[in-house]
């Protein structure tokens, strides 16, 4: 997995995910959201339209950054979900936890 800081502006990260999230990636997205919050940030958007798969481990690396990024006073946000991204969201229930935006200009 790939991923790439679209943004920076202040505690407002963007990041853009490539790939897979899966056992193998989720250290490094954790890693690069531990940086992030270290550095200053608090209000995470992830953009996932070439994100193709995500399995359990991806999905609970993503809770534990919006939990932490929760008692920091900020909110992690997805945007452009693939579909089949967007059901194992859908499936999981975490579609009701984190926010899911259509694009990343609806942020």
């Amino acid at each position: 997995m790939d991923i790439v800081e679209l943004k920076k502006d202040g505690e407002s990260l963007t990041l853009a995910l490539k790939g897979r999230l899966d056992a193998i990636s989720a250290d490094d997205f954790s890693r690069k959201v531990a940086e992030a919050t270290a550095e200053g940030a608090r209000h995470l958007l992830v953009e996932m339209s070439d994100l193709d798969y995500i399995s359990s481990a991806g999905l609970r690396v993503i809770l534990t950054a919006a939990k932490q990024l929760k008692k920091l006073g900020g909110e992690l946000k997805l945007a452009a979900l693939q579909e089949n991204v967007a059901t194992v969201f859908k499936i999981s229930g975490f579609d009701k936890i984190i926010p899911i935006l259509p694009t990343c200009d609806d942020a």
